[in-house]
Order: C-alpha cells, then structure tokens, then sequence
C-alpha cells in the first residue's frame, strides 16, 4: 500500500514556474516506479515524467527542456519543477506510484493537483 500526497499547484502567468511536491507513505526505494501525470479538462491523462527506481528518467516531448521530475530520497518525497509554463499546461496534475512484486502490478494515485496557467 502506498499513500500518495501532492501539493504546489496553484494559479501562475505564462512563463512562469511552479513546484509540485509528492510526499509517500514508504520508502521511495521501495517503488519500482513513480511519476507525474496531468489530465485536462474534455482529454485524457497523460504522461508527464517518471523514474524507475533504477534512475532512468522520461519525459513527455511537449515538457522536455522546461520540466524536471527529481527526488528527495531521505524525504520520501518527488518533485516537479515546472518552467516556462505555457497555457496549454493547464490540468490536474497526479503523482503515481507503480508496485510489481510477486502479487502483480499494482497503480497507486495522489488525489490531484490544480495547474492554472493564465494571464
């Protein structure tokens, strides 16, 4: 089980620069997986960034170069630092955590996150 906990969104102006922080209930070297998605309204969710617990990163190509998914090991915590913001930014952004152990694969979500990027 996993506890998943966002916080940092908020209302910010084109260009601008936002940081979501993700606190979990375990040890991040206990999840095979984490990551940052966002769903706007009327589309699907959709990859942001994530990194396995080996450290390989991925990004979704509209965010390469302006956003920066990190990690706080001794604080549990993940990061995504968001510049250069753009209107189309705008979406609910969730933290997720992916299990695999012998029971399967298992998703665990944050509750959510509003981004508002608006003049």
């Amino acid at each position: 089980q996993v506890q998943l906990v966002e916080s940092g969104g908020g209302l910010v102006q084109p260009g601008g620069s936002l940081r979501l922080s993700c606190a979990t209930s375990r040890s991040i070297f206990s999840i095979n997986a984490m990551g940052w998605y966002r769903q706007a309204p009327g589309k699907q969710r959709e990859l942001v960034a994530t990194f396995t617990s080996g450290g390989n990163t991925n990004y979704a190509d509209s965010v390469k170069g302006r956003f920066t998914i990190s990690r706080d090991n001794a604080q549990n915590t993940v990061h995504l630092q968001m510049n250069s913001l753009k209107p189309e930014d705008t979406a609910v952004y969730y933290c997720s955590a992916r299990i695999v152990n012998y029971l399967g694969v298992k998703d665990y979500w944050g509750q959510g996150t509003q981004v508002t990027v608006s003049s």
